[in-house]
């Protein structure tokens, strides 16, 4: 996940290949080559130093949840009994740790966390619920949102040059 050091210094070639291997992690050498103007080799190296820099966090493959069964997500709003350093690193450990929750978010607002979660069922996410909230007593409460509809998914950020 996300690394904790300097930003790297990105110049055009950098932009160009992470332009390029956000949309497709499949790219040949040679085709980021074309994209990047550098050399297959040079772009080998920029995107093995892109990586270790923690600029590019992961290589994964987006896969439909329906075809793995999970047919609900749900858009989860977690308040914490109180906001203390301790609760709010276990809470954030609890996240991390199980396979259900998709993102969380530690935010500002009316609640403190927002998870997205899968299910296979309505009934798999009521023994979810069971599980990670009531179980869990630094929590105050939550409120689901079902998802009717996946209009979007991605983790593309704009690439500004």
């Amino acid at each position: 996940m996300a690394q904790d050091h300097d930003p790297m210094e990105l110049d055009h070639a950098d932009l160009a290949l992470l332009e390029a291997v956000q949309h497709n992690n499949r790219l040949t050498s040679e085709e980021l080559a074309t994209v990047a103007n550098l050399s297959p080799t040079a772009c080998q190296r920029r995107m093995k130093k892109l990586r270790e820099a923690g600029v590019i966090e992961a290589d994964v493959s987006i896969v439909s949840p329906k075809a793995v069964g999970r047919q609900l997500t749900m858009i989860v709003l977690v308040s914490l009994e109180r906001e203390r350093a301790d609760i709010v690193d276990r809470f954030k450990a609890a996240i991390r740790k199980t396979k259900d929750v998709m993102l969380g978010y530690y935010v500002t607002g009316d609640a403190d966390f927002i998870l997205i979660v899968t299910a296979k069922n309505m009934e798999d996410y009521e023994q979810f619920t069971r599980r990670f909230f009531y179980e869990n007593h630094d929590i105050k409460g939550f409120k689901t949102m079902v998802v009717m509809d996946r209009v979007k998914a991605s983790f593309s950020f704009p690439i500004q040059e």
